[in-house]
């Protein structure tokens, strides 16, 4: 079958609901034969949520019997899963994770750092991760040699010190799994994931535990693996259960673990199940009381609220989604800024379930203007980019143009 027989802005979603009904079957059939739910395959299709699987796009391809995966895309596959370029940070990380733990930082120079210089840099790399508008051409560079440095510092680290070294190289492979995982690079994120996971179960310790399996839990739910996720996270919250006496700490954790949960089982088709797990994060909040970032969770009122205009978003219902959207302070400088963008993207994203062209656009050009590099990274903006120019309008055209430049989608 010959590249591009569809129209070349037609969108994923409406490829495969073509090809679908060509080959003459039902959204549950499709949703059956790639192991997916009926509820899934018309998300998809709608444009609500977007297949950054190259694996579920490939399966796709086999059973709708398209031979070539540009036609189903609409381009050719020179990308990564989540149709974004390969970050220039992600090969050096690559071998740095492919490496063997016990020969990483054996050719570094000088004594290792001291548990305290370490926890510093981690720090620090992950304050630039949260709060530069730059952060992955910022820390991408560092994470390779602060690997190495971490592991460096853990093999030399004295019995009184390796909790506090401990804590620190989890923090580290917290940071390498977002990294990762934002780029597109998922299978180089449950790496790093599952290396933390590890970590935190020989301290014994609830907190890191907890936060641990959360970062897993993540990225099992952008990988597709949605029940594996949600069994994840509520096993984590038992091992992080509060107490009267709970640490803030093991109150965000426990409750970023209800909001992972939540996440993973509306898109396993469940919501009545989702909407309950996220009362129940909000009686963790109301314990918290204010925002706080405890092992990068971000977990608090604003986040808990963040949730349910994704939850409603994920449900497809826009209205609500944007209803939601009215009452959440955006600009919380407490929460990371990795976060909020997020966030305004899950807005972006109800508005052009809405077709609510201008606001969609503003909404572009807020994510753009808060994080001018992650935004080539997001499959939603990137889906939206399209949809608009296909119906393109002289009021807005040079903006949108300007936009679809700027992460890479064509404008004919």
């Amino acid at each position: 079958m010959p590249v591009n027989t569809y129209p070349r802005e037609l969108t994923t979603g409406d490829r495969i609901k073509l090809y679908r009904q060509r080959k003459g079957l039902s959204q549950a059939a499709l949703g059956g034969l790639i192991g997916r739910s009926e509820d899934w395959v018309s998300k998809v299709e709608r444009g609500v949520i977007p297949v950054d699987k190259l694996s579920v796009l490939l399966e796709i391809s086999r059973v709708l019997d398209i031979r070539e995966l540009a036609e189903l895309t609409g381009r050719s596959i020179e990308l990564v899963t989540n149709g974004s370029p390969e970050h220039e940070s992600v090969p050096a990380i690559r071998r740095a994770l492919n490496t063997i733990s016990s020969q990483l930082g054996t050719d570094l120079p000088g004594t290792p750092l001291s548990p305290d210089e370490l926890t510093q840099r981690v720090d620090e790399a992950w304050h630039s991760y949260e709060h530069d508008v730059d952060r992955y051409a910022v820390v991408g560079p560092q994470l390779p040699t602060l690997l190495a440095e971490a592991h460096y510092a853990a093999r030399n680290a004295s019995p009184d010190d390796e909790s506090k070294v401990a804590r620190a190289v989890i923090s580290l492979y917290h940071l390498l799994q977002v990294f990762l995982r934002r780029v597109g690079e998922q299978t180089l994120s449950r790496v790093a994931a599952d290396r933390a996971l590890q970590l935190a179960d020989q301290t014994g310790d609830p907190v890191l535990l907890g936060a641990s399996a959360w970062n897993v839990a993540l990225v099992l739910t952008s990988t597709g693996d949605v029940a594996e996720s949600a069994d994840l996270a509520r096993s984590a919250m038992e091992v992080t259960a509060p107490g009267d006496d709970a640490s803030p700490e093991l109150l965000s954790v426990h409750g970023a673990l209800h909001l992972a949960a939540a996440v993973a089982t509306m898109r396993d088709n469940r919501p009545t199940a989702a909407w309950d797990l996220l009362h129940d994060a909000e009686r963790v909040a109301r314990r918290a009381r204010i925002d706080r970032n405890d092992w990068r969770t971000a977990f608090g009122p604003t986040n808990v609220a963040m949730h349910g205009v994704h939850l409603a978003g994920e449900e497809g219902d826009a209205t609500e989604a944007l209803r939601l959207a009215d009452s959440i302070e955006d600009e919380n400088p407490v929460l990371p800024l990795e976060r909020r963008t997020r966030y305004l993207v899950e807005v972006m994203n109800a508005n052009r379930l809405k077709q609510d062209d201008f606001a969609t656009l503003y909404m572009i050009g807020r994510i753009r203007k808060t994080s001018p590099e992650e935004v080539k990274f997001f499959p939603l903006v990137r889906e939206a980019i399209r949809d608009l120019l296909k119906r393109e309008r002289p009021a807005y055209r040079t903006e949108l143009r300007d936009h679809a430049a700027h992460v890479g989608v064509l404008a004919s």
